[in-house]
């Protein structure tokens, strides 16, 4: 049978100060892609459309790629750029002439200008298009912001239930399974959702408590005769619309009742342990005496580029340098400006620099360095996986500087550290330091928790930091926003 395809991804932090524009989905991530290119870039990798196509193989049916257009998380998409991706998508679409099914690849936390829930006006306008009777099945971030209109519009959403996450691949076959049971099996589904006035706090590390046992009890539910599959969505918590906010969506067979007492069930449970999702995050500063176990990685969440914020902020840099640490390194702070004075300097070079806060002073103040040039780059290099594997990056022109004990990787383009390829391109290699900052939440733990002594996470002053955000379009109250 005759599947479509087709990837609108993007984060969207109403918070930022980081523009999305038409070139952010064309120059970022894995470029703007149409028809063929979809298949040919993402086969055989851990994506979504990677599970899409092995599993339509696997089950005889016939996977027609339409578009993918991602970018790095950042502010909301202004509306004409929203317009023409989806207006792409959608021609492709028609283009195709009739089919059996729609597996898409979205990401759950998306906004435009004048659109507060994306991926609900996307489905919107694919279920115009094919119509009531041909089934949509869609992939979701775990941090998604799920909405009644998305449920409504899709026949199944499937949540990703690993973070650090690395089941895109796994879950987008289970997406093109679902699909061969509707189209062949008579499976009839029913998609259920219970939205809870809940902002997931970092306790959400899928391998370690409180989080692993709320995804055994997930696969408990999902294992239960009639249930198709079942998802936590844990939120997008810098996202200032009505239905930002944790949510339980599952799917039965024929059995909206038995979906809707499931979700129900699951949302109870993890209401009831609202605080344990909650973390308090230490400045560096204060972080680093509570030390017990090496290598130590620092992770400053508020700056994470994987959310949207900037890359730039110094906190960390600058602590690192006032303690006069050795062997310690930043990854990555984001500079263009810094890495156009090393490449003019030339490796070996020892330049002054003032490195990072130059997006905007919510981001700290630029720290004066005398550094060394090692190393310069392209910025190109393989993913090793496993997120991303199989698939290429970029962090654009980069420089390797060092200043004492503290190395630090400056870089052009925004992107966290999901492992550790780029940083060995760039000869350096964090499980040699004791002290390892990153500018991410949790993705780097996918390829740093195997030889990290200690993780802590840290906040240091960013646009993102909580005490700072001014919520207006809530429309209810959220714990732990609120006293609920």
């Amino acid at each position: 049978m005759r599947i479509a395809t087709g990837s609108i991804t993007h984060e969207s932090s109403t918070f930022t100060t980081v523009a999305t524009t038409r070139d952010s989905f064309r120059s970022q991530r894995f470029g703007y892609l149409q028809g063929a290119q979809v298949l040919e870039r993402f086969e055989g990798t851990n994506s979504a459309v990677g599970g899409f196509l092995a599993g339509c193989r696997e089950n005889g049916h016939e996977l027609l790629p339409t578009i993918y257009a991602g970018a790095t998380p950042s502010a909301p998409a202004p509306r004409a750029v929203f317009d023409e991706i989806l207006d792409d998508l959608l021609a492709h679409l028609e283009r195709l002439g009739p089919v059996d099914g729609v597996l898409l690849d979205l990401h759950g936390a998306m906004v435009a200008e004048g659109v507060d829930d994306g991926e609900g006006h996307i489905l919107s306008a694919v279920r115009q298009l094919v119509g009531p009777h041909v089934p949509i099945i869609a992939q979701f971030d775990i941090h998604s912001n799920v909405s009644p209109t998305m449920v409504e519009m899709a026949d199944v959403m499937l949540g990703h239930r690993t973070y650090p996450e690395i089941d895109q691949e796994q879950r987008g076959r289970q997406c093109a399974d679902i699909m061969h049971r509707v189209l062949t099996q008579g499976l009839k589904p029913t998609l259920a959702l219970h939205q809870l006035p809940l902002m997931w706090g970092m306790n959400q590390i899928t391998a370690h408590p409180p989080m692993r046992p709320a995804i055994d009890y997930l696969l408990e539910i999902e294992s239960r005769p009639g249930i198709i599959c079942a998802s936590i969505a844990t939120c997008f918590p810098i996202a200032d619309i009505p239905d930002m906010g944790a949510s339980v969506y599952i799917a039965a067979d024929d059995d909206m009742a038995l979906a809707q007492s499931c979700a129900d069930e699951l949302a109870a449970w993890i209401w009831e342990r609202r605080a344990d999702w909650q973390i308090s995050m230490p400045a560096t500063r204060e972080a680093l005496p509570t030390a017990e176990q090496y290598p130590l990685v620092l992770a400053d969440r508020d700056d994470n580029t994987g959310g949207g914020a900037p890359g730039d902020s110094t906190g960390m840099l600058r602590t690192f340098i006032d303690e006069d640490l050795q062997d310690a390194c930043i990854l990555y702070i984001v500079d263009p400006e810094a890495v156009a004075q090393c490449q003019q300097a030339g490796v070996g070079a020892c330049i002054q620099l003032q490195v990072g806060a130059k997006s905007t002073p919510l981001q700290g103040q630029p720290v004066p360095m005398d550094a060394e040039v090692i190393s310069l780059s392209d910025g190109h290099f393989n993913y090793e996986g496993p997120r991303y594997r199989g698939l290429s990056g970029t962090m654009g022109p980069s420089a390797y500087i060092r200043q004492g004990g503290v190395h630090v990787l400056l870089v052009t383009r925004r992107e966290q550290p999901f492992g550790l390829a780029f940083s060995l391109t760039m000869g350096l290699d964090p499980r040699q330091m004791r002290y390892v900052g990153v500018k991410s939440a949790a993705h780097f733990r996918a390829g740093f928790e195997p030889w990290a002594g200690q993780i802590i996470v840290v906040s240091e002053p960013c646009v993102h930091n909580a005490e700072i955000l001014t919520f207006k379009n809530l429309g209810r109250k959220i714990y732990p926003l609120d006293d609920i």
